[in-house]
């Protein structure tokens, strides 16, 4: 069973920045995708940010976030984090961790909260 466990969320002024943190049971080299999305309160999931492992590294990002988050991650500790930069209110959600290697799977979610 693989687990996938999300950590960092919290509450922040709009402007401000956060880290998310994602860790999954098994080698980050296991997985050929690994993703962050979002659910704001009534709105369906979507996604934020991908990195895909390949030959290379791919980075995929959603236009409301170019610019402001990035995706990096740390092999050596196995560790996937999400650092949002310059805040918005909009920017409130539930954030998943997913990770795939021919089947999702998704973390329970950090609530973000950002105030205006």
């Amino acid at each position: 069973q693989v687990q996938v466990v999300e950590s960092g969320g919290g509450l922040v002024q709009a402007g401000g920045s956060l880290r998310l943190s994602c860790s999954a049971s098994g080698s980050i080299f296991s997985w050929n995708v690994m993703a962050w999305y979002r659910q704001a309160p009534g709105k369906q999931r979507t996604h934020v940010a991908t990195i895909s492992n390949g030959v290379r590294t791919n980075y995929y990002y959603a236009d409301a976030v170019k610019g402001r988050f990035t995706i990096p991650k740390d092999n050596a500790k196995n560790m996937l984090y999400l650092q949002m930069n310059s805040l918005k209110f909009e920017d409130t959600a539930v954030y998943y961790c997913g990770v795939n290697s021919g089947h999702w799977y998704w973390g329970q979610g950090t609530q973000v909260t950002v105030s205006s």
